[in-house]
């Protein structure tokens, strides 16, 4: 964007439903993938995103077609952001992207401690150590939470594996 151009409303609006169409269409293949029926004893895996994924497409849809209808009833003047807010926007979107890349090399666990302890000292110009501290409390809660009370594994890394955990 030049100096003085903004971002418009209508372009974000359908940018966004676009992303959640596809978010839509993975969780609603993927549950019927899994089974989305009721089962004899209950319902099967996909049976509850199935349908939270025909709502988010159903949805999704309706704001592309509310925006789309009322496209020559507007002027376009209505702004998603000018530039500085949208660079703003960017400074919180790329250590977000950085971050979940991260999970697939380092783990969930030790990404989750380099984010928060990161963002804390950047963002909140906390002290180094009360930022690790919530750091390493963060990962510690999760990893009790998930790994030790649901027996639910999520993305390792080496770190994890290096532990025998």
């Amino acid at each position: 964007m030049k100096s003085g151009e903004h971002l418009q409303m209508r372009w974000m609006e359908l940018l966004v439903a676009a992303c959640f169409v596809g978010v839509s269409l993975l969780v609603i293949t993927d549950s019927i993938r899994v089974g989305n029926a009721w089962g004899s004893d209950g319902p099967e895996p996909g049976y509850f995103p199935f349908y939270i994924g025909c709502l988010m497409l159903g949805g999704s849809a309706w704001v592309i077609l509310q925006t789309l209808l009322t496209w020559k009833q507007e002027d376009g003047t209505e702004v998603f952001a000018e530039k500085h807010e949208f660079n703003l926007m960017l400074l919180m979107l790329i250590p977000t992207a950085v971050f979940t890349a991260a999970i697939f090399v380092l783990g969930l666990y030790l990404s989750s401690i380099i984010f928060v302890a990161a963002f804390m000292v950047w963002q909140g110009k906390y002290s180094y150590f009360k930022s690790i501290t919530a750091g390493f409390g963060i990962s510690a809660a999760l990893f009790a939470l998930f790994e030790v009370w649901f027996k639910l594994p999520l993305p390792r890394g080496f770190i994890e594996n290096w532990l025998g955990y």
